[in-house]
């Protein structure tokens, strides 16, 4: 059972309202207990958390929801074999506990998924190896998902894979998900318990007290040009890869290691897989996946330094691009895969904390930090999968800073579960139905009542429709297309060329839901297909035959 709102605070019931935002930051007077700045799938967790233990809590974030790390993920809700072999047990029981969470909380939105590891003569780690790691996988998750297919049951299962070789496959099942929307589906729990939370807000510094220790915020509304003081008695930094930024000229440290995993989209005739494929590269031995997503095949990922600015849009590099369609070819031999076949890519920057760069970005750990500097209250690394648990580590301070009569709600659960029932939309297609309630939540009846002639069925191949554009555009604090196409929706990575043959039908969404003049219009869809083929395409080469 949700706990209810916080007295006296009105419930929002949408993220669209800028000026009614802004207006309600000017006229408080009082500190907010509690200011987030960044997000992502974290700040959102911590926010929802905050507003379910009683504190009053408000979110800004720089560009959009899930802009960052957040929505560039390779979709997957898991433990994390690896972390087996690295001797963190801990990390994977509390992964696998956490992906059985929200396998619960979001059906439609969160599930699961076969995983396989095709198995070679010759190679390293085999069955016995990885059936052992599998087998204490499903100890700590309590289950029992894994098995073994043998070379003619694998054949059946996936007939284009690479016969070479092949002895079988070792499997177990975990889970995906739209990540994107997960952060959204989060941030609207939040918002339904009384926080607030705002896009293109930009907090520009810190502001200090008379000892030198955080205060509040100076945030800059992008949309206007306006800014604002807002006082708080804790100020938390979620702001993952970019938590430095922030956090250093408090602390006096750096400690995040900004690595970026790029991923590339293929239609799915390419490499048909139903399932997930657990790959050891053959340049490296690192583990990459190639998995069904979205009617489509997504190929990652890979783990480098970047080193490029954080305030640029990261994208594939050329040598990334080749790394991935290595792989592709040596699985799939008969796949004839080419430039020009590829939808789309995209590449986002993972925090990993780490002084030692001398170590391969692979061998990092991925747990996560809590660090308190001067009222300042920094978080970073971690998994999409453990959000709720380090949301709670991160509540559990600032209850004990100021609210310590308060105690940390160990079973709160990660988002507030759908109450709405296939049966109550009554869609002709199920998996819409399923989906949808996955994906919104109680929003779905919404969905379905505005949506106009038409706007329900499929968008060419995607299982995505207008009618979602239109009630995001509505609903969803949107500013910008990208917003609409590569993050309320992900139809600027399902269909080629940024999904430009359909912007004509969203050009009418636009104008009706947003108000957008043909002026607008124009500028915005130049930006968007500008910004697309720059960090959503590929790099730039001579050839159209990718080798």
């Amino acid at each position: 059972m949700e706990k209810p709102p916080l007295p006296g605070k009105r419930i929002v019931t949408s993220l669209i309202d800028r000026e009614d935002f802004w207006n309600t930051l000017t006229r408080k007077q009082d500190a907010w207990d509690v200011v987030i700045i960044g997000g992502g799938i974290t700040g959102a967790g911590i926010l929802y958390q905050a507003a379910l233990h009683g504190l009053s809590a408000v979110l800004f974030e720089q560009k959009d929801f899930a802009w960052g790390t957040s929505s560039r993920t390779t979709k997957m809700v898991h433990g994390g074999l690896r972390y087996i072999t690295q001797g963190d047990l801990k990390l994977t029981k509390q992964s696998v506990q956490e992906r059985d969470h929200l396998l619960r909380a979001a059906p439609g939105l969160v599930e699961q998924m076969d995983f396989l590891f095709p198995i070679r003569k010759g190679q390293l780690p085999g069955k016995l190896v990885l059936n052992s790691l599998l087998a204490i996988y499903d100890k700590l998750a309590g289950t029992t998902s894994h098995g073994y297919l043998d070379e003619k049951k694998l054949k059946l299962r996936i007939p284009a894979l690479n016969a070479d070789n092949l002895k079988g496959a070792s499997y177990y099942t975990d889970a995906v998900t739209d990540d994107a929307r997960l952060v959204l589906r989060v941030l609207h729990a939040a918002l339904h318990q009384g926080a607030l939370a705002g896009n293109y807000m930009q907090v520009q510094k810190l502001l200090l007290d008379q000892s030198d220790n955080v205060s509040g915020v100076q945030v800059n509304n992008i949309t206007n040009g306006k800014s604002l003081h807002i006082r708080a008695r804790t100020v938390v930094n979620a702001t993952g890869a970019w938590s430095d930024s922030l956090r250093e000229p408090v602390s006096g440290e750096r400690t995040i290691r900004p690595l970026r995993g790029s991923h590339i989209v293929i239609p799915h005739q390419y490499a048909p897989v139903t399932d997930a494929l657990t790959l050891f590269h053959p340049q490296d031995k690192r583990a990459v996946f190639i998995l069904p997503w979205e009617q489509t095949t997504l190929v990652g990922t890979t783990d480098l330094d970047h080193k490029t600015s954080l305030s640029i849009e990261p994208e594939i590099s050329q040598a990334e691009l080749n790394y991935l369609l290595t792989l592709v070819k040596q699985q799939f031999p008969g796949s004839d895969l080419q430039k020009e076949h590829i939808i789309s890519s995209y590449a986002g920057v993972r925090p990993v904390i780490s002084k030692d760069r001398s170590k391969p970005p692979s061998k990092e750990k991925r747990e996560h930090k809590v660090w308190q500097d001067k009222n300042l209250i920094s978080v970073s690394g971690g998994k999409l999968t453990t959000f709720r648990l380090i949301a709670l580590d991160v509540i559990g301070i600032i209850l004990q800073n100021i609210k310590p009569e308060v105690t940390v709600d160990e079973n709160s659960p990660p988002l507030e579960t759908a109450t709405t029932t296939e049966r109550d939309l009554a869609l002709d297609n199920p998996g819409l139905s399923r989906r949808l309630i996955g994906s919104y939540g109680n929003y779905s009846l919404q969905i379905k009542q505005n949506a106009r002639g038409g706007e329900l069925r499929p968008i060419t191949t995607t299982r995505f429709c207008l009618a979602e554009l239109r009630w995001a555009a509505r609903q969803e604090a949107v500013v910008h297309l990208d917003d609409l196409l590569l993050r309320r929706t992900r139809l600027g990575l399902l269909i080629p060329g940024g999904a430009a043959s359909q912007l004509d039908s969203i050009k009418t969404i636009c104008q009706e839901e947003l108000g957008w003049s043909d002026a607008i219009w124009k500028s915005e869809k130049q930006r968007y297909l500008h910004l697309w083929a720059k960090h959503y395409s590929l790099p730039k080469t001579h050839s159209n035959k990718v080798v």
